[in-house]
């Protein structure tokens, strides 16, 4: 079995991963970025149309709180959103725009423009036009990639953590406080398992919206975080609060794609099937409620009308407007013959976010020692309930850059001996990629129809019965097959789908029974 040492391993390359190693490196520590894609820059962060939120003019660090507690069920963590308040513009300015010159979209006086999306009260975003994350994460790879101190490990899948309790040959260790140093990496290439002994271990794998029928996430986006995590013993919390995005594409066939939030900012309309606009019926603030009521009142109305979709209008601006502000949106309808200068969008739904995840404090650290976790994959309590539009890349890169900082100081002063740990063991059972893709359609089936947007007992009772013989099964099957991508992906898919089962079963929020009787 190979061995690499680090001083740090970063589990994910999006903006939480590349803000920490950028971070790490720069206060002068070694650091190993492993993704299991083939492309660093292929994260959720790449697929961020929205843009960040930045500071508006005549923002208040109440009127902000206000935004994320109303948007997020008044369940949002007050020391979350002081640290976002106070160092979100700071970071912003300092790594996004000097740092990394990020070329964010201005106006015509030559300053940065700021835009407005659903429930925030006042235009305090930024972006660069309607593809801020792949602009965002470019930058943050092409300054990476010229650190002598960051390494960068592709199609390598993360398998495990490894903890002092679970896979050093002193079995003593078991009775040291619960200590992680590492993972268990797969190597698609050569299919070996890799033992990466790191001091300090940095989550930043990103979201879970692959375990839904309708997702604008890309495919990685299938939880491995959430259930490594939790298989070495790290607390979750708010797992069951998953945001479904309101507006993306609908096509008989094909993926969904995102529609941002900011079209609905800058005047896009939404119209049911007759073409009529309805979201005043379901929310006082129309179509610029927050994303849940957003979508549920979509989604009620396309049971009301008894239709596929419903239609987002943004066609009454200038057509040259919407082509320079929302040029990767304009490119990608008008691909499948749908001009968005003269005709609305089809739109739907989609699983989009997880509010929750693994529990942090204000620097990132879990409940284990010498593991983080930022972005997505982490729950610092800023979202609540449901997240703010614009927030993720702001959380991002604050967790990120705190974490990656953390670390480099905890491992300084509090070395780590590696413990000898047992060679893996290879299986040589041979996988049928037609299986894994029917228990994938089982749980993507089934997370959609009972722990989507409409939830009750009755279909939380159903999904369990499924999904737990379905664990058992692909369990035995992960235990005799030989190692691939997909197995590993559907082990820790199937464990992330009941965590979200679990949590929603056992949540008793009046707030959330509420939505469970709707």
């Amino acid at each position: 079995m190979k061995i690499l040492e680090t001083d740090l391993l970063i589990l994910g390359s999006g903006i939480a991963g590349s803000s920490a190693a950028l971070k790490a490196a720069e206060s002068g520590a070694s650091v190993l970025i492993a993704t299991p894609t083939g492309d660093p820059q292929e994260s959720n962060t790449h697929y961020a149309q929205g843009g960040i939120i930045y500071r508006g003019e005549s923002d208040s660090e109440a009127s902000f709180s206000s935004d994320f507690q109303k948007a997020g069920g008044n369940l949002c963590n007050p020391a979350a959103l002081k640290q976002l308040w106070e160092l979100g513009p700071k970071m912003v300015k300092e790594i996004l725009i000097e740092r990394l010159a990020v070329p964010f979209t201005k106006d015509a006086s030559g300053k940065l423009h700021l835009t407005q999306e659903a429930a925030h009260s006042l235009p305090r975003i930024l972006h660069v036009a309607d593809y801020t994350g792949k602009s965002v994460e470019e930058k943050f790879v092409k300054a990476l990639a010229s650190q002598p101190k960051i390494k960068f490990l592709t199609k390598a899948t993360a398998i495990d953590l490894l903890t002092l309790s679970h896979h050093s040959k002193n079995r003593l260790d078991m009775y040291q406080p619960q200590t992680c140093f590492g993972a268990y990496l797969y190597l698609q290439d050569s299919k070996e398992v890799a033992a990466v002994l790191a001091h300090e271990t940095i989550l930043a794998t990103g979201g879970l919206g692959g375990l839904y029928l309708h997702t604008t996430n890309p495919p990685g986006s299938r939880g491995d975080g959430f259930a490594m995590a939790y298989r070495a013993g790290a607390r979750l919390m708010h797992m069951e609060y998953v945001q479904f995005h309101p507006t993306a594409l609908y096509l008989e066939r094909g993926d969904r794609f995102l529609i941002s939030e900011a079209v609905r900012g800058e005047g896009g309309q939404l119209l049911n099937s007759e073409g009529e606009p309805f979201m005043k019926r379901y929310h006082k603030l129309g179509d610029l409620a927050p994303r849940d009521a957003v979508a549920k009142g979509i989604q009620a109305e396309m049971l009301r009308t008894k239709s596929a979709c419903v239609y987002l209008d943004i066609s009454h601006k200038d057509a040259a407007w919407i082509k320079n502000r929302f040029p990767v949106i304009y490119e990608h309808c008008l691909s499948v013959g749908i001009d968005i200068t003269k005709r609305p969008i089809p739109v739907v739904p989609a699983a989009h976010y997880e509010c929750g995840g693994v529990a942090v404090d204000l620097e990132g650290r879990t409940t284990i020692n010498r593991l983080w976790a930022a972005g997505e994959v982490s729950c610092t309590g800023a979202h609540g309930a449901n997240r703010l539009a614009s927030s993720s890349l702001l959380e991002g890169l604050v967790w990120g850059t705190r974490a990656g900082d953390a670390a480099v100081r905890h491992t300084s002063e509090n070395p780590l001996k590696f413990p000898e740990i047992e060679s893996w063991k290879y299986e040589t059972g041979t996988a049928d990629p037609d299986l894994i893709q029917q228990d994938w359609m089982t749980i993507r089936q089934t997370m959609w129809n009972y722990l989507g947007l409409l939830r009750n007992p009755k279909r939380m009772e159903r999904a369990r019965n499924i999904l737990t013989e379905l664990q058992d099964e692909i369990e035995q099957f992960y235990l005799r097959t030989e190692l691939s991508d997909d197995l590993i992906g559907l082990r820790h898919g199937i464990q992330t789908a009941l965590l979200v089962l679990h949590a929603a079963r056992l949540n008793r929020d009046e707030a959330y029974q509420t939505l469970l009787a709707d």
